[in-house]
């Protein structure tokens, strides 16, 4: 049975069966005919017929750039919950290339199948966010910015300052950075922010800002692996990395198995992230609660619409495990 057969049964438009489903005004006797027919048909609403009279289709929209890296695997759970526990369905939109990032930013606010759009990690530019404001589709920002909509970001600079100080405090003044490259036209600010964490880190220290110390690599286990391989070829290796994602530093502990460093002994690693293999593996990192800032997005995207944009920051902690240790000097 559907909306439509309980219209019938009770002889009454659709959109007055969907009144009474969702609380609306009708006429005590029209109500009691609706009533009466969908306890005859044993019917169930669901989501769509629910928000028929409401102009909404119960259906949320996510962008999300490659969706099965760990990161946006952890922020979409947190979406998924939210959305469940609000009664909506999601629908991803999963961008691999420039012209599906193009494409999703012309046409998805101009079709209105979704009644918002959470953006993860994608930055519009002020042309394609004046596009969307001026379509009316509530749009909220999951680790990207833009001053026309709500954003929820990590303070990446901070945190990668965080990493990085961390190393200083342990004795380390010669701190490799394994840092992932931007990604064709999708404006990730990730690696200029964890640069500049790692710089500022170094400079509050007295310690020199060395490029050559710095590899930047895909944002995968792969590219740690030829970043870490990279800087443990150097005639005066680093006595500590940094990896700007755990996959990397996943990767950078490969290499030191392939060079038989002993980690943390010879070399510290740190990365950033928090996943799920960074604590079955005993990396330190620096945890962001992924999780919570897709939650934190739903709940924007459906109770934020008549607030103005705002930036909400969600705090970045440093976890320290068995991979970074005291630098050994080898002086008693």
């Amino acid at each position: 049975m559907n909306i439509y057969d309980v219209a019938r049964e009770a002889t009454v438009s659709i959109g007055t069966v969907s009144r009474v489903l969702n609380g609306g005004y009708v006429k005590q006797a029209t109500r009691e005919r609706v009533l009466t027919a969908i306890h005859k048909l044993d019917y169930v609403p669901n989501s769509g017929a629910r928000s028929l009279g409401l102009g909404r289709t119960g259906v949320l929209g996510i962008m999300v750039p490659f969706f099965t890296r760990p990161f946006f695997i952890e922020v979409l759970r947190g979406v998924e919950m939210a959305a469940a526990k609000a009664g909506h369905e999601i629908v991803l939109y999963n961008v691999e290339t420039d012209q599906q990032r193009d494409n999703y930013f012309k046409r998805l606010p101009m079709r209105k199948r979704v009644d918002g759009l959470l953006i993860v990690s994608l930055r519009p530019d002020d042309q394609e966010a004046t596009r969307i404001r001026e379509a009316g589709l509530p749009v909220v920002l999951v680790d990207a910015y833009h001053p026309f909509f709500t954003s929820i970001v990590v303070e990446n600079t901070g945190g990668a300052r965080m990493a990085v100080e961390h190393l200083i405090s342990l004795g380390h003044r010669r701190i490799g950075f394994v840092n992932g490259m931007v990604e064709g036209a999708f404006h990730f600010n990730q690696a200029d922010d964890r640069l500049n964490g790692y710089r500022e880190a170094l400079m509050a220290a007295g310690i020199d800002f060395d490029p050559t110390l710095i590899y930047v690599s895909e944002w995968n286990r792969a590219g740690g692996m030829k970043g870490g391989d990279a800087l443990l070829r150097r005639d005066d290796p680093p006595t500590a990395i940094f990896a700007a994602s755990d996959l990397q530093a996943l990767g950078v502990l490969e290499a030191m198995r392939q060079h038989e460093r002993n980690v943390p002994h010879d070399v510290s690693i740190i990365g950033f992230d928090n996943i799920e293999l960074a604590e079955l593996l005993n990396l330190t990192t620096i945890a962001q609660p992924m999780c919570e800032m897709g939650t934190i997005g739903v709940e924007q995207l459906l109770h934020g619409k008549d607030e103005p944009p705002r930036t909400i920051q969600v705090e970045a902690k440093l976890v320290q495990r068995q991979t970074t240790q005291r630098l050994f000097t080898g002086v008693t």
